[in-house]
């Protein structure tokens, strides 16, 4: 879906942020005075694109270090002058390379599953080979976080090919280093070291070229410890870009942590000791409360459901002071939760907002069978479902019971007659996962798909 980007009021809480890894940075609501713009190709847009997108800015977390606390600044939305000025045109062998679409993984049509999109930068023509291999180790690592793990056939994963003229990243490894790099990667942004940032508008460019992009990470090519996190609403649809270093171990930690805002709309449970006591109203955020936990359980609010259970965070889910960036007057439901500090788990009620927003772009059914158009009684109706899901199959309204499971039918089998009537096929699947308790959410983790059948 395609919404547009809306100008941000500067305030002094980031409405929310996307994260990276300790000593890295976390991006919030964007600031756009106008749309991100895609332009064709890596060689830019127009003049006066580049001019208004030279002065657009993001608001910007960081850490100073892995047990650092973290500190808001703005950033140019486009790369600075100086790594631009000097760049050459793609040859046209590198313009023909130059946005190729590759598939990592395939699990069904772009309108059934969460479309995951990675994009390169620093990687030459002769480099894109590595990129691809660079771009299935960080879906490796991310996909083996919990809730990604358990659902890894919710997703499709693209890659997309941005040719640079030089290999590597403005500033690594030190900050006089200047790359010509196809979408301006640069680290020592706003003049700190592990803050890794980009051209955002060259970015969408790339993204626009991949199938339905939900969500886009930049690998860029290093291995300088460093990254970023965006969170903004783009034209072509997706929320949030991830920035990463490709060859640092705890650079999958970024996106990860950004996913918590742009797919589970997660609050961070950080705060800042000189933020004092919040007095605003009550978060909009799941994970974030001015309510205690007996509160929290009288009034059946938030993550009551789950007080008092342990978390694969470690603890158990209460109340805990402190979080939104405020030491006081907000709570948070665990002590110590990947949204609080890079490389720990979701907590408990955090993987059923994750859950629930995987399901806000995929389904627990899917189908190559078509069916805007009918099909036969001896044609095969093939479907997927997500693993540990119910499936059940219907004509005209009632339940085949004997084929219940089974995710290749045809008409005849499940008893459709041979009457020259028009018939219904629907196949039905629910994902009974005791990891979502709110009823509301649980309404997303359900789906069917109807055929008509000529007789």
């Amino acid at each position: 879906m395609r919404r547009r980007i809306r100008s941000r009021i500067r305030s002094r809480i980031p409405l929310r942020t996307a994260a990276v890894a300790g000593g890295i940075a976390l991006a919030a609501a964007a600031a756009m005075t106008a749309p991100a713009t895609a332009s064709p190709g890596a060689s830019g847009s127009s003049a006066a694109a580049d001019a208004a997108s030279s002065q657009r800015t993001l608001d910007v977390e960081y850490f100073t270090g892995p047990g650092g606390h973290p500190r808001h600044t703005e950033v140019p939305a486009a790369a600075p002058e100086r790594l631009t000025r000097a760049a050459r045109s793609l040859s046209a062998k590198e313009a023909a390379a130059d946005g190729q679409v590759g598939s990592v993984v395939d699990n069904g049509t772009t309108a059934d599953k969460l479309d995951v999109v990675f994009i390169g930068d620093g990687y030459t023509a002769g480099q894109q080979e590595d990129f691809h291999a660079d771009a299935r180790s960080k879906w490796e690592q991310m996909s083996a976080v919990q809730p990604y793990a358990s659902y890894k056939d919710l997703f499709n994963v693209w890659t997309v090919d941005a040719v640079s003229n030089q290999s590597g990243v403005s500033g690594d490894p030190s900050k006089g280093v200047v790359k010509d790099t196809a979408l301006g990667s640069y680290f020592w942004c706003d003049d700190i070291e592990r803050l890794l940032c980009v051209d955002t508008a060259k970015v969408e460019s790339y993204a626009a070229k991949a199938p339905q992009a939900d969500l886009v990470v930049v690998l860029s090519n290093s291995t300088k410890y460093g990254g970023a996190g965006y969170t903004l609403t783009s034209q072509v649809g997706y929320d949030g870009i991830a920035t990463a270093a490709s060859d640092h171990a705890d650079s999958d930690q970024i996106a990860v942590h950004e996913t918590g805002h742009s797919l589970g709309k997660l609050a961070d449970e950080y705060f800042y000791p000189e933020y004092g006591t919040y007095t605003g109203a009550e978060p909009d955020e799941s994970n974030a409360t001015k309510l205690s936990a007996a509160q929290l359980t009288a009034q059946q609010k938030k993550w009551y459901r789950w007080i008092g259970q342990t978390s694969p965070d470690g603890g158990t889910v209460g109340a805990y002071e402190g979080g939104r960036y405020y030491p006081k007057g907000i709570n948070r439901p665990t002590d110590n939760s990947i949204m609080r500090t890079l490389g720990r788990e979701f907590s408990l009620p955090g993987r059923e907002a994750m859950i629930a927003g995987f399901y806000r772009h995929a389904s627990a059914l899917s189908s190559r069978t078509a069916t805007a158009t009918a099909v036969k009684r001896s044609a095969a109706i093939e479907v997927d479902v997500v693993k540990g899901a119910s499936l059940k199959w219907y004509v005209d309204g009632t339940e085949v019971t004997a084929a219940n499971g089974k995710t290749s039918v045809t008409p005849a089998e499940l008893g459709v007659p041979s009457d020259g009537a028009t018939h219904k096929v629907t196949a039905k699947a629910t994902d009974g996962t005791s990891a979502v308790k709110d009823p509301a959410l649980r309404k997303l983790l359900s789906d069917s798909r109807t055929w008509k059948v000529t007789g």
